[in-house]
């Protein structure tokens, strides 16, 4: 009876998929600026190529009634991403990675902008699997893109 229940554990196991971890990566910064001055910025989904110093070029297309940006970072290397949901009233919005070159899959991110005081809180937060990479890893390029992004916002 033992050895049965340890063979079919054992056969459990081997066949059933194991689930990768999601990595959540949460990066925040505070702005002088009011939330609506931010989200001019922010809110425009191709707009990216604007604030963030690591987007050369934006170029917005749509397909089967969905939005799409694609991102030229230089080198050639490009993030394809798609508009999953927008919400102008809590002036945020949400996207995933369709394919590129960042070392994630299965990756969806929120950017919202929030009043705070005088100010704003800017705050971009994603959900990944790493993809070809250590999880803490694809967390600190994941990290370093939000951090890098969000600095010139606050900054203006």
């Amino acid at each position: 009876m033992k050895k049965t229940v340890l063979a079919a554990f054992a056969a459990l196991i081997t066949f059933v998929p194991v689930a990768a971890f999601a990595i959540d990566v949460s990066e925040s910064m505070d702005s002088a600026q009011a939330a609506a001055a931010v989200w001019t910025k922010i809110g425009d989904f191709c707009g990216i190529a604007k604030w963030h110093p690591a987007v050369k070029n934006c170029t917005l297309s749509q397909k089967d009634g969905a939005t799409f940006r694609l991102l030229d970072l230089g080198d050639k290397a490009t993030v394809l991403e798609k508009l999953v949901s927008r919400d102008d009233a809590k002036r945020s919005y949400t996207y995933m990675i369709v394919e590129g070159v960042l070392p994630v899959q299965n990756y969806t991110s929120t950017i919202s902008v929030t009043e705070a005081g005088a100010g704003s809180k800017i705050n971009w937060v994603g959900k990944f699997e790493a993809k070809g990479a250590p999880d803490a890893d694809a967390a600190k390029v994941i990290s370093g893109v939000y951090k890098a992004g969000l600095a010139p916002l606050a900054a203006k």
